[in-house]
């Protein structure tokens, strides 16, 4: 069940890139809508660069980002602000990037269920035969 329809889970965000508290799209999409952004990472992703901006895709590695909980006043604005950023519609066929579930692991060692914005199949595919990757999957630390 994807968040868009009544019922669905209000999880987390688990953000890697642009998203991350400090980077410039953090600023008018989270900014003073959050209640905890805690450092995290989540298993089995390969970050690849994007046009300034990355792609988190299926893999054998693991991203580095920050598991983000919106207020839950604020939620239901940010998970559609979320979408659009993203390019993702639940459903839709000519998404950039799609919204799903992964586990996140804190620092502290406990895990999260949170939603995770991945490349969407034909980008993910073109990514991992023509991409760069971002070594050590986090964006912040990316070669320059």
């Amino acid at each position: 069940m994807s968040a868009g329809h009544p019922g669905a889970p209000r999880l987390p965000f688990f953000v890697y890139g642009t998203l991350r508290p400090g980077e410039h799209h953090y600023a008018w999409t989270l900014a003073g809508r959050t209640v905890s952004e805690l450092p995290a990472r989540v298993r089995g992703l390969t970050l690849y660069e994007g046009p300034g901006y990355p792609y988190a895709v299926e893999g054998t590695g693991e991203v580095t980002g920050a598991l983000v909980e919106p207020d839950p006043a604020a939620y239901a604005d940010v998970l559609r602000v979320l979408d659009k950023l993203e390019d993702y519609t639940p459903g839709g066929t000519g998404n950039l990037y799609e919204r799903g579930a992964a586990t996140a692991h804190l620092a502290d060692g406990t895990e999260r269920t949170a939603w995770l914005y991945t490349a969407a199949p034909p980008l993910a595919a073109h990514l991992r035969t023509h991409g760069t990757v971002i070594p050590g999957g986090d964006w912040l630390h990316r070669p320059v």
